[in-house]
């Protein structure tokens, strides 16, 4: 079974209110068992344009990513986010070799 990732770039327009949906959103990743890879942090943008923050969680299963995004724990922390920020979402299947 592939992992699966959720791949976001994101700016964000209230770090202060943005801070309770990384509260919030902690409860729904910790029941379908995801793990960050990237969290902000350096980079640089070498080809094409970026948003301010990009951000890498890893699910033990592509259906894992896509029922956390669907479960009513994360579309509440979603609601908090949503005001403050806007970005773009990829759900995406790990690839085995």
């Amino acid at each position: 079974m592939s992992k699966g990732y959720w791949v976001a770039h994101v700016d964000v327009d209230d770090m202060e209110t943005y801070k309770t949906y990384i509260a919030a959103n902690g409860e729904a990743f910790a029941e379908y068992g995801a793990r960050f890879l990237v969290r902000g942090g350096d980079r640089q943008v070498r080809e094409g344009a970026a948003r301010a923050r990009t951000v890498v969680v890893e699910f033990p299963s592509y259906e894992a990513a896509l029922a956390c995004y669907d479960s009513d724990l994360y579309q509440k922390a979603k609601a908090l986010r949503d005001p403050v920020s806007s970005g773009d979402l990829v759900i995406i299947e790990g690839y085995d070799a």
